[in-house]
């Protein structure tokens, strides 16, 4: 049996025991996250396209800070001082596609700067693309330090598809890996999909994960295969 090909990016554990793989597309967001609560402002805003491992890197953080996690749908005015309660760190995700009460949002953040808090907001855009009518609002977060998430390059998307299939307790061909590599979509979501695509594949079917059923299992998911 080939041997499986090694990761080669330095990681670190992550909530639910998995592992946070750190590359150049990241490494400046993982940076910021390693200095809090040494931030220069109350919050700090990590954005990025779908996929790019935004809302993992948040999990980890919101594990070390002791973060509570705030749906944006659950934010008004009157329920902000009991969603908050005692607790110095909120994360808020999705912000501009899902994005808080503006009223109810100026005054989690004020609440929280009272109190030397920060929040962590995840976006897909950077905070001056946000549709933000509150000028108060507005102008405070477009203050916050703001840093951006690449898409997930080859040798990223390659450490994490052999990291995925090394939690499935798979061995599968270096060649393999390769090959689904070249014809994936650069998104750590596909990454995740495909793994548990060939995996299911591999036990139904009783068959190893070479390239011929990693050629089904990409076809069947919709990528050139």
């Amino acid at each position: 049996m080939p041997a499986q090909l090694p990761l080669a990016l330095p990681h670190r554990p992550s909530l639910g025991g998995s592992d946070f793989l750190v590359a150049d597309a990241n490494r400046a967001a993982v940076a910021w996250l390693d200095a809090w609560p040494d931030w220069p402002s109350p919050g700090l805003v990590v954005w990025g396209e779908t996929g790019c491992g935004k809302s993992h890197l948040a999990a980890t953080w919101q594990m070390r800070a002791a973060a509570v996690r705030l749906a944006a749908q659950d934010l008004a005015v009157a329920s902000v001082p009991t969603l908050l309660g005692a607790a110095k760190a909120i994360l808020l995700e999705d912000v501009d596609r899902k994005p808080p009460e503006p009223v109810a949002w100026l005054h989690l953040y004020n609440l929280l700067a009272e109190r030397g808090g920060h929040m962590l907001l995840t976006a897909r855009a950077a905070p001056a693309r946000w549709q933000i009518a509150l000028p108060d609002l507005a102008s405070r977060l477009r203050a916050l330090a703001a840093v951006e998430i690449a898409a997930p390059d080859e040798s990223l998307v390659e450490a994490v598809l052999v990291k995925h299939f090394a939690d499935r307790q798979m061995r599968v061909p270096t060649e393999t890996v390769r090959y689904i590599v070249t014809r994936l979509d650069r998104s750590l979501g596909a990454v995740a999909r495909i793994a548990a695509d060939l995996d299911a594949a591999s036990l139904a079917g009783k068959r190893p994960a070479s390239i011929p059923l990693a050629r089904e299992v990409l076809r069947d998911a919709g990528f050139a295969a």
